[in-house]
């Protein structure tokens, strides 16, 4: 397994308050991570970044404090890698659905709000996304919306959260298209739902992305990461 050579803490998440946070999470397999980045990096160290990026959006959720952390997992939680992501952040390894990434965001949506009042959904492709922008978006579901989103630049969105969900939200969508945010605006507005964005972030998937990473230094040297 792939283990980062940067200290992992763990953070015990708040379980005071009725809102789920959900983070969605590909496994860090050589060849089947960051895919798009292969070219670049190759398949070892594409497979490192993305760990390193499961391990920030943990923290950075735990962070938030607005409620109990589920680390949703692809292809299945049932890995010993997930187990130990999960022990070291003190958060539930939950595994996602088949289907297309709108079947199993509205997998997600829909248990997480049979036991809770709000749910925020985010992956772990956007390491500027802060703790503040958590509890800013718990904020506005509690503030009389009934979603929230932050775009991404690239035209999807890095966060959904949600005090109802609805299968036109997640259907018939071209995900990982440049149409993703404007088709979740129009299915809102056809629901009637009062919604609010917070100001877009960015995420990475592609070249540019990582050049963008390196100069943020929002994660470590990937060279200085270590392999188990």
């Amino acid at each position: 397994s792939i283990q980062p050579s940067w200290p992992c803490v763990m953070t015990v998440c708040a379980r005071t308050t009725d809102t789920r946070v959900i983070v969605f999470a590909r496994a860090p397999v050589a060849g089947a991570a960051k895919t798009r980045l292969i070219p670049l990096l190759g398949a070892a160290r594409a497979a490192t970044l993305q760990q390193m990026l499961i391990e920030r959006t943990l923290t950075t959720a735990c962070e938030a404090a607005v409620g109990p952390v589920e680390l949703w997992c692809a292809p299945s939680a049932l890995d010993p890698l997930w187990a130990a992501c999960a022990h070291r952040h003190g958060v539930d390894a939950v595994s996602q659905c088949d289907g297309d990434l709108g079947a199993r965001m509205q997998h997600a949506a829909a248990a997480a709000l049979a036991a809770a009042r709000r749910v925020v959904i985010i992956g772990t492709d956007c390491p500027a996304l802060t703790a503040a922008d958590l509890r800013l978006a718990a904020d506005r579901l509690d503030a009389h919306h009934d979603a929230v989103l932050v775009p991404a630049e690239d035209g999807g969105y890095v966060l959904i959260g949600l005090k109802w969900w609805n299968t036109r939200l997640f259907s018939d969508i071209a995900w990982g298209s440049d149409q993703v945010l404007a088709a979740t605006r129009a299915r809102l507005a056809e629901l009637r739902w009062r919604w609010h964005e917070l100001p877009p972030s960015w995420d990475v998937d592609r070249p540019p992305d990582f050049a963008r990473l390196q100069a943020s230094g929002l994660i470590p040297d990937l060279d200085a990461t270590l392999f188990a």
